[in-house]
């Protein structure tokens, strides 16, 4: 695919852009969480099946059967994120429930760390204070009086939110290892179809459990399944092909590094399309977490590009595979 030119840092990078409007256009639509969900998955699933399609018509392999089932698990907690987290922007608004679940680049990290042995690079390890530091003011919390604070039940909302990064980081991990596949002419919509088809069915199997499917007070009015329509096509399409094509090709502390970039979009927005008016420690904690992510990204961790390590890796323990067998021959 065309994305597979771009730099993977970039492209993640410009995936993260993309899914910055979700937040603002799940609050535009003003449907149940359920209800978003199954839209936003139900609506991007047949221009994903249209785009693998497309992929193996062009010579990309099948998914092994152990990685479709992989992406499909990786769309439960995908489903169960983006239920939890419209709880979490009714709670507390757009902007700091979108900068509360991004905290799951430390998740990430962390889970990648204990689960993958991937240590985290120095650069991630030096930025990630200034990120936090800079998550904390986009999100309002220096601001003191409850002036700039909005939302229902912001205690309520932050417990959501941590709920939305654990899930969140579980969602991508999980979405990574069935991507990891890299190569020339390996899938990259195939995956995410079969994510988000593992979405849409939990979507209907959380949304029926929570009795959320509440269509007579939300009706699916043109309005509504307008904004849904831009949510699956900017978020669920272009923004995780983007994020998707760069995954093999960057270390999964990294990855969540640069998601960061989604909630300084969503304050922008927020502020442009919602009216959300941003303090000026907000500001200042947008201008934080850009930085902390061109810092994460400047440095190369030891050894380079994480998919050049791994083929490396592979290339010494075979060479080391055929000396061993080569010693044993007679």
């Amino acid at each position: 695919m065309p994305t597979r030119t771009l730099p993977a840092a970039g492209a993640a990078a410009a995936g993260a852009a993309c899914i910055s409007s979700s937040a603002v256009l799940m609050r535009l639509a003003a449907t149940s969480p359920s209800i978003t969900a199954l839209g936003r998955c139900v609506i991007a699933l047949p221009v994903l099946g249209a785009l693998a399609l497309l992929e193996r018509r062009r010579g990309a392999p099948p998914m092994p059967s152990r990685r479709r089932w992989l992406a499909r698990l990786a769309g439960v907690f995908l489903a169960a994120d983006l239920i939890v987290w419209s709880h979490a922007i009714a709670a507390i608004g757009a902007g700091l429930g979108t900068v509360v679940g991004n905290l799951e680049v430390l998740v990430i990290a962390l889970l990648a760390w204990l689960v993958l042995g991937e240590r985290p690079g120095r650069s991630l390890v030096l930025a990630s204070p200034v990120m936090l530091a800079g998550l904390a003011l986009v999100g309002g919390l220096a601001d003191t009086g409850g002036s700039h604070a909005y939302g229902a039940d912001p205690t309520l909302g932050v417990l959501y939110g941590a709920g939305v990064a654990l899930l969140y980081a579980v969602y991508i991990l999980m979405l990574r290892q069935a991507t990891s596949a890299s190569g020339h002419g390996a899938a990259v919509a195939a995956p995410l179809f079969e994510a988000t088809a593992g979405a849409t069915a939990g979507s209907v199997v959380l949304g029926f459990a929570l009795h959320d499917f509440r269509f007579a007070a939300y009706p699916l009015t043109w309005p509504t399944v307008g904004w849904l329509a831009l949510l699956a096509l900017t978020s669920q399409v272009v923004g995780w092909l983007l994020i998707t094509v760069s995954m093999p090709r960057l270390a999964a502390g990294m990855i969540g590094a640069l998601l960061l970039i989604q909630p300084a979009g969503s304050v922008a927005l927020s502020y442009v399309i919602l009216g959300e008016r941003p303090s000026a420690p907000q500001l200042l904690g947008v201008v934080l977490v850009l930085t902390g992510v061109v810092v994460a990204v400047s440095v190369r961790p030891p050894g380079g590009d994480y998919s050049r390590r791994r083929t490396r890796i592979i290339r010494q323990a075979s060479a080391a595979s055929t000396g061993r067998s080569a010693s044993k021959s007679p």
